[in-house]
């Protein structure tokens, strides 16, 4: 098979083909990364899931939703990572840094952050 029967040609139309086992490590940290939006999305599911069988806040509600749209929004930065890393290691460059994973470091602490608040003021709301 060659370069030009291969998709997306805007990766395999540049360059030559890199080392194989350098490649095959992109293809696994894409997986990696689109597993990680998958759990997210399962989170969200299952937030929300819970929310409707009990008498949740509506913070859940709304952590479920962005849970599923961050684990959406990681699916397809996967997608893109994947394409600027597979063009480097073509072209001989440098590989991008991973930008995405500050983001979901912070989206991690922030949602640990809120729902610690929230159940610190529940606890309160108990002892009263």
């Amino acid at each position: 098979m060659s370069d030009d029967d291969r998709s997306p040609r805007s990766v395999y139309s540049v360059g030559e083909e890199p080392e194989v086992q350098a490649s095959l490590a992109n293809e696994r940290t894409a997986l990696s990364w689109i597993r990680t939006g998958m759990a997210l999305v399962a989170g969200g599911v299952a937030l929300a899931t819970l929310a409707s069988f009990g008498d949740l806040p509506l913070l859940i509600i709304v952590i479920a939703g962005l849970s599923s749209l961050g684990g959406a929004g990681l699916g397809l930065w996967a997608l893109y990572s994947w394409r600027r890393a597979e063009r480097a290691l073509r072209l001989r460059e440098p590989l991008p840094a991973p930008a995405a994973l500050p983001w979901l470091v912070g989206g991690v602490i922030a949602v640990a952050l809120v729902l610690a608040g929230l159940t610190a003021f529940q606890a309160i709301e108990l002892a009263r």
